[in-house]
């Protein structure tokens, strides 16, 4: 990329590296030219950092199933190729944790893989992997931005590109982590039904692989529009998940529902009545079905958006917790350093150190199904068990606010930092915490978070109370709190 070509790709939106890599709208920010720009930026800051830790000097480079991944993947294939790096180029689409679990496998530098995640259809992107099996850390993006304004390298002897099955080694290793034979047969004889809404991404024929049982899987085809919505699993895509589990046909066989992002590193769960259950009911219930029925032990990581039930189920098991800041990316560095029996965030992502640092919905999902199984039990009623066993009972809900401005959104910052809030919805604020935003302990001990985006005029709004009714009047108040400023 030389001259005009390489000026044009600077005179587009600047290119930002969020909590889990770059995004952005196809053919608008996130180009051709814009790609071979980054990646072999990116490869040689990967050399530079895990070089002196691998046998070899190869990048994986992987996909998902939205519009033209495969050819995005393709020319970052050869932009780092042209740089003198050798690529393991996937054959097909697979669940991003699968091509981190690759470079951990093969001891590569890292990997490169195109995806947009859990975002609309009119958007791609690309996340960095580093060689240990997870997303790098800022600071390593924070170099690749840092060179954005130099000529993409190009070495005097290319590397080579060769064609790899992420999925074989992937799935061997997952179905090591889990009584496979018992949930096999369980599906097999009909003792046990599993719907999965894998929502057009790239978990499509993940479970079946595994399991090699049949799964009962929707919106399983290649749809780059997602169906008009996106590939998140949230209540307001799954309807026809819930219509399914609601009119299946059964008598005592046990049932579950499962939903997976765009990229499958993101999880929720429908129960057998067709309930959805977001990771802040799965987190408690893995921290039970691992600790109490595997004998694993280890830290507890919850981020600071996580259920106050979380701890509780912990200390059932005399479990240390530690919490974080919003984004997996805390968690993972945790991760790296102890002993992790789960760590988990409120959108979905969880992840074991038995394993490797990075949300795998996947291997969640077999642990969910297991779970089910060897309790006998509906998601919900092991959910409500835990409640019962630590008397401790809430609702929780969160809600995006969309501002006028990013001037508006400055405004509230400024009155935050300036007169943090001493009463909410009429209840007296006892504590704020300012990890991560504002998060408000009220007398009754409920909470309030407000979080600000870093890129876009939003607020985010979470909060976990005794009943759904006390959670929507503060969440209201709040809402009417912000849009008062603004």
């Amino acid at each position: 990329m030389q001259g005009r070509d390489f000026m044009a790709v600077h005179s587009q939106n600047p290119i930002e590296f969020g909590t889990d890599g770059w995004r952005g709208l196809i053919a608008a920010d996130f180009t051709f030219d814009r790609v071979a720009l980054v990646v072999p930026i990116a490869a040689q800051v990967l050399a530079q950092v895990y070089g002196d830790t691998v046998a070899n000097n190869t990048v994986i480079v992987g996909h998902d199933r939205r519009f033209m991944a495969e050819d995005f993947a393709r020319t970052a294939a050869e932009a780092i190729a042209a740089a003198g790096f050798d690529v393991l180029l996937t054959q097909t689409y697979a669940p991003t944790p699968a091509f981190s679990w690759a470079a951990k496998e093969i001891n590569a530098l890292g990997a490169i893989v195109i995806t947009a995640s859990h975002n609309p259809g009119t958007y791609l992107g690309l996340k960095v992997k580093g060689a240990f099996g997870g997303s790098v850390p800022p600071e390593v993006t924070q170099q690749i931005e840092a060179r954005l304004h130099e000529e993409p390298p190009v070495a005097a002897q290319a590397g080579t590109i060769a064609k790899f099955n992420p999925w074989s080694s992937y799935c061997e290793v997952l179905k090591s982590k889990v009584d496979i034979g018992l949930l096999k047969s369980a599906i097999t004889e009909g003792k046990l039904t599993v719907f999965a809404d894998v929502m057009h991404g790239a978990a499509t024929g993940g479970l079946s692989q595994i399991i090699g049982a049949p799964i009962r899987e929707i919106n399983s085809d290649r749809d780059p529009l997602f169906g008009g919505g996106a590939p998140e699993p949230l209540p307001r895509y799954l309807s026809g998940l819930f219509s399914l589990i609601q009119n299946h046909e059964r008598e005592r066989d046990l049932v579950v529902g499962l939903v997976f992002d765009g990229d499958c590193d993101r999880i929720a769960a429908v129960d057998g009545q067709g309930n959805f259950l977001s990771s802040q009911f799965l987190i408690p219930i893995l921290i039970g079905h691992l600790a109490a029925r595997r004998g694993f032990t280890g830290e507890v990581i919850k981020t600071i958006s996580g259920s106050d039930l979380i701890p509780r189920v912990a200390s059932l098991y005399d479990l240390p917790v530690h919490e974080t800041a919003i984004g997996f990316k805390y968690i993972a560095d945790r991760m790296l350093s102890t002993q992790v029996l789960i760590g988990g965030e409120e959108s979905g992502g969880i992840g074991y150190s038995t394993h490797i640092p990075e949300r795998d919905a996947l291997l969640s999902a077999l642990y969910v199904i297991e779970a089910v199984l060897q309790s006998g039990q509906d998601l919900s009623d092991i959910y409500r068990q835990l409640q019962q066993k630590t008397g401790y009972t809430s609702a929780y809900d969160r809600i995006d606010l969309p501002l006028a401005s990013m001037e508006v959104r400055s405004r509230i910052f400024a009155q935050l930092q300036a007169n943090p809030l001493t009463e909410i919805a009429g209840k007296s604020v006892v504590d704020c915490n300012g990890v991560d935003g504002y998060k408000f302990r009220l007398a009754d001990g409920s909470w309030l978070l407000v979080r600000f985006s870093g890129t876009e005029p939003l607020l985010r709004l979470y909060c976990e109370a005794a009943t759904l009714p006390q959670v929507q009047q503060t969440l209201e108040w709040a809402k009417r709190w912000a849009n008062s400023i603004g």
